[in-house]
């Protein structure tokens, strides 16, 4: 869902590009419809991926593929050194989603449970016992 969420934001930097400031109707309303479906698949994939990592994975695709397709629908050029710093990007946008692999999670390591939002290291000194919570003594 992430990378159709990337393509739906390359979508919507090339409409964006092609409505000139969003004075060419037709390129407008493409660029409203892509910027609606970037976000909707966009907060899908986060339902299951790490904010940071999502968002950092979906503007490095969003921006190494405008720059790759400018030049195929804009007067744009693509020079080595452009080339060159996208594929850092791209390498970069590789290297952060592999390291997101390896970190375990809160709850799968069972180190740490979550109170009301808070959480609470390896589940104890909660603050308010479960008689008290419930209205018991």
């Amino acid at each position: 869902m992430l990378l159709l969420a990337g393509v739906f934001e390359v979508g919507y930097a090339l409409s964006v590009g092609g409505s000139h400031g969003f004075s060419v109707l037709s390129w407008s309303l493409v660029a409203v419809v892509f910027f609606l479906l970037t976000l909707f698949a966009l907060s899908v994939a986060l339902r299951t991926i790490d904010m940071g990592i999502g968002y950092a994975v979906w503007a490095g695709i969003g921006a190494v593929g405008a720059a790759l397709l400018g030049p195929v629908f804009f007067d744009e050029t693509l020079t080595p050194t452009k080339a060159f710093w996208l594929a850092v990007i791209v390498s970069g946008v590789v290297w952060l989603k592999l390291s997101d692999r390896s970190t375990p999670s809160p709850d799968a390591a069972g180190s740490a449970t979550f109170d009301q939002g808070n959480e609470v290291p390896g589940g104890a000194g909660r603050g308010v016992d479960e008689g008290a919570r419930r209205g018991g003594a």
